[in-house]
């Protein structure tokens, strides 16, 4: 039994992790309102404070699921 949801969270954490890196490869995640984006004459600062947060959210949400006892 406990084999088996070890399996079951890798699997869901590899799906979860293969989705993050499609959606930063497309430009869709890391680019979201709440990201903060200061430039200047030659020079550029990328502070991803909402992606921050909602990966933040979403990996609560699915280890909270997962790991509970």
């Amino acid at each position: 039994m406990e084999l088996g949801r070890v399996l079951i969270t890798l699997g869901v954490l590899l799906i979860v992790i293969g989705l993050v890196v499609l959606l930063l490869e497309r430009g869709i995640l890391g680019h979201i309102p709440g990201d903060i984006v200061i430039k200047g004459k030659h020079w550029k600062i990328f502070l991803p404070l909402g992606t921050s947060l909602l990966l933040s959210l979403l990996l609560t949400l699915l280890l909270n699921l997962f790991l509970r006892k």
